[in-house]
């Protein structure tokens, strides 16, 4: 396929991408029956019908992928008709392509189009999913050194404060810290929140937050205090997971949060390095 044909078939495609009004983008069934090169409708949905049991397969809610809707068209005589369209996301733009007639160039250009589309935007859901975890990391330590020094404030030194954090494990995870780092196989020398999957980081942030709300708002003033607060807060966290089907021992440990950390800015520094041969004004 030469190179003009596919950058205009790329514009052509890209061109008739709508945006609902949450960001989400699609194309118009009838629109993409066209660019597919399928003259009768009837035919088209013999695709989609395909299509739509691929999805169900893969495990996708077809609703989710494939939304009804209604169109207005111009007739001979200046009025309009309702006619139906379907509403694709790119993963049933995707599936379309794949169950559609390869021998057909469109068919074959947009196989390789969505799926490239496809896969792009996973990488980019998987990197806001990995910020958001490095980011939630960052908050938990930030919320830990306030409750650090909460303790020092109010008890007179912070040496209690990996004990009262154990105690707080404990409640949560319902097992000690240690047998979380063995089940996780965490390094002795590692904190087990760099191991944690983002919905626990969240959950001992939340629960850090209110024992330093409450032990400043009730001038708790000794570790027995503070201590019992925040094994409180966390077996609170923890009935709330539970109570969503969410067991936090369970869980499977996530990727060392320091290399997400340098891919992450690897890929960043990448991203804003200049081309080979461009030089500074």
């Amino acid at each position: 396929m030469q190179n003009d044909l596919i950058h205009s078939m790329t514009e052509t495609f890209e061109g008739h991408a709508q945006a609902t009004e949450g960001g989400i983008e699609y194309w118009l069934a009838r629109d993409i029956q066209h660019l597919l090169g399928y003259t009768k409708w009837d035919n088209f949905l013999n695709v989609i019908s395909k299509a739509k049991t691929a999805c169900e397969v893969s495990g996708h809610n077809i609703q989710d992928h494939f939304a009804d809707v209604g169109k207005m068209v111009e007739l001979g005589s200046g009025s309009q008709r309702e006619i139906s369209d379907i509403m694709l996301t790119r993963y049933a733009c995707y599936l379309i392509a794949q169950n559609g007639n390869s021998a057909k160039q469109e068919i074959a250009f947009a196989q390789t189009y969505f799926a490239m589309q496809t896969r792009k935007a996973e990488l980019i859901e998987q990197r806001l999913l990995e910020a958001e975890r490095v980011t939630a990391r960052k908050k938990l330590s930030d919320t830990e050194k306030e409750l650090s020094g909460v303790i020092f404030e109010q008890t007179g030194g912070n040496q209690n404060f990996a004990l009262i954090r154990s105690k707080g494990d404990q409640a949560l995870f319902g097992k000690s810290t240690q047998s979380m780092k063995a089940q996780w196989q965490v390094p002795d020398n590692r904190p087990l929140a760099d191991f944690a999957p983002t919905i626990i980081l969240k959950a001992k942030d939340f629960a850090t937050e209110i024992t330093i709300h409450n032990a400043r708002t009730q001038n708790m003033r000794s570790e027995p205090q503070i201590s019992s607060e925040h094994v409180t807060n966390n077996q609170a966290v923890r009935q709330t997971l539970l109570n969503r089907g969410i067991r936090p021992e369970s869980l499977a440990p996530a990727e060392d949060v320091k290399k997400v950390e340098r891919r992450l800015a690897s890929t960043e520094k990448k991203a804003f390095k200049k081309p080979d041969g461009l030089e500074d004004a």
